[in-house]
């Protein structure tokens, strides 16, 4: 959610960022209603302060026996009544117009962040780790053959249809595997604090994080009225909603493991083979909660956070820093991982990271009081650390040896029970 204030006072540098993403000026349309709905409450007030005015007449009026007066003035006062009932209804309505309104304009770039119309326009920033040379015709993950036996997409698709898959054997323990050893690095070396909490959410969880009422499409919901949460992004940013925070618990730091479901429904015809893009997955997320002047070396931070995770798994990637063009719609910044997979022979998206501003925390009334200062709205940043299904592919391809077998990270094998590979008949060794 914006700042009207901003806006008022720099209608052309809020226009001119919008421009940078490719959408048209709004300003003006923002401000019509902000003027509109100034001037409903100003002439609400100002008719109750003239009622006032009347009721202390009428009181005189009755005092003095002055009946004729009296009923005079009370019939005015009844038809001023119905007519600021009528201005306040109408303010209350702007009101609404304009919360509406405003919930569907993304967030501002920051200055830093490149020019482009679409994904052509990312810049890569640096670049981690060799990929492997490979001495035979590296296989995608559905294909190698020490995974084809936990990786069951038939019976996923006669239990829930396309895009679910099942996991079975050594597969499902190298991704639970996955899923700890993310945990335990951020909890441990990374000061993230664990949390774990509810994937069914109320509407106004999806509202403050930006999921609704944009993108109600990309996520399901109940039939009672709850939400299953696209990422924990949802439910750790809103651990905060409608609070005033001491500044010396921030910044708050935190994590979760959870399932997550998306509909997929801009996806279509993307990524349909094998399991990269899944309606339900798991993720272990990243979000953070700060003052706003430190937010940018939070997200610094946290994307460090992410590339330790695939640097302790020997896995190459990229980091790339989106532009204006491909951000997410509440983001004023973001920094893309991409992990080799030599199986599509590119490197593919495996986490992305987002600074938010004040835009989330304006959604959820989520504050902070600075020393010695006024409440403020805090900054919030989310991040994933890692996708878990999307590390297991990228585990398998890039371990992925000519005998069909694959050699796991050595990070893994504390969680394996000793175990280093998976065969070629996909059983642990």
């Amino acid at each position: 959610m914006h700042d009207i204030r901003f806006i008022r006072e720099n209608p052309a540098a809020f226009d001119a960022a919008l421009s940078r993403r490719g959408l048209a000026g709004m300003s003006a349309e923002v401000l019509r209603i902000d003027s509109a709905r100034r001037l409903a409450i100003k002439a609400a007030e100002d008719g109750q302060a003239h009622l006032n005015g009347l009721s202390k007449q009428a009181g005189a009026a009755k005092a003095a026996g002055a009946n004729e007066a009296f009923e005079t003035l009370r019939e005015d006062i009844a038809t001023r009544k119905g007519l600021i009932a009528e201005q306040e209804a109408h303010a209350k309505q702007l009101d609404m117009d304009m919360k509406d309104l405003l919930s569907t304009i993304p967030n501002l770039p920051l200055d830093e962040v490149p020019d482009g119309p679409d994904e052509s326009g990312n810049v890569e920033i640096r670049r981690w780790g060799t990929p492997r040379p490979m001495d035979f015709k590296p296989l995608e993950h559905f294909d190698i053959p020490a995974a084809k036996a936990g990786l069951d997409f038939p019976t996923a698709a006669k239990l829930s249809g396309s895009r679910f898959v099942v996991l079975r054997g050594a597969v499902a323990r190298v991704h639970r595997a996955l899923a700890q050893f993310m945990l335990d690095l951020h909890t441990t070396e990374h000061g993230l604090a664990e949390t774990w909490a509810p994937v069914l959410v109320k509407e106004e969880a999806m509202f403050g994080t930006n999921q609704l009422p944009k993108f109600a499409e990309d996520s399901y919901q109940t039939t009672n009225g709850w939400w299953l949460i696209p990422t924990s992004e949802v439910t750790l940013t809103n651990s905060v909603a409608g609070e005033i925070l001491e500044a010396a618990v921030l910044p708050m730091r935190l994590t979760a493991h959870t399932q997550c479901f998306r509909s997929e429904a801009g996806s279509a015809g993307k990524d349909t083979t094998g399991m990269l893009r899944q309606h339900q997955f798991e993720k272990v997320e990243m979000v953070t909660i700060c003052a706003p002047e430190t937010a940018l070396a939070e997200h610094e931070r946290m994307t460090k956070c992410a590339e330790a995770v695939l640097e302790r798994l020997g896995l190459p990637y990229r980091t790339i820093v989106l532009c204006t063009g491909d951000m997410g719609f509440g983001s004023q910044k973001t920094h893309d991982l991409e992990v080799w997979l030599p199986g599509q022979n590119t490197y593919r998206e495996i986490s992305s990271v987002s600074t938010c501003g004040q835009f989330q925390a304006r959604r959820m009334n989520a504050r902070y009081r600075p020393a010695g200062g006024r409440p403020d709205f805090v900054a919030t940043l989310n991040g994933s650390g890692l996708a878990v299904g999307r590390c297991l592919i990228a585990v398998l391809e890039n371990g992925q040896e000519a005998d069909g077998s694959v050699t796991l990270p050595a990070a893994l094998v504390p969680y394996l029970q000793g175990n280093t590979r998976i065969t070629a008949a996909g059983a642990l060794a």
